[in-house]
């Protein structure tokens, strides 16, 4: 997979984020059947804004939903626990980045974690 590296604006703060370009033909795969040990942080890119929902089977741990709109403004962020049957944001999103929860990412964790409730 090719690598993108993105600045994430949030809440006045920039996040610089390395993250892997999923190809559309494995969309579907997401982070199923990964080892927490071995996952890396997806973007993933639709042809247009649309609400597409998200599952969690078959990912045996929690990882953090960063839904974005063509601008690249956050619309959303959410923890997602594994098998999860349905995740849908409210609003039309272009790019969905799935970052693992683990300790290689835990700076960024930080700035996007208000709440502490990532952890």
């Amino acid at each position: 997979m090719k690598q993108r590296k993105i600045i994430l604006n949030y809440k006045g703060k920039r996040v610089p984020l390395d993250l892997y370009v999923v190809p559309k033909s494995l969309h579907w795969l997401g982070l199923m059947f990964s080892s927490k040990k071995d996952a890396k942080p997806l973007l993933f890119e639709f042809p247009r804004e649309s609400r597409l929902s998200i599952h969690s089977f078959f990912v045996w741990f929690s990882f953090i939903g960063i839904w974005l709109n063509k601008e690249g403004k956050v619309l959303k962020i959410e923890r997602v626990e594994p098998f999860r049957l349905r995740i849908l944001p409210k609003e039309k999103f272009k790019f969905l980045i799935e970052l693992p929860i683990k300790s290689d990412y835990d700076d960024v964790l930080k700035i996007l974690d208000e709440n502490k409730s990532f952890k």
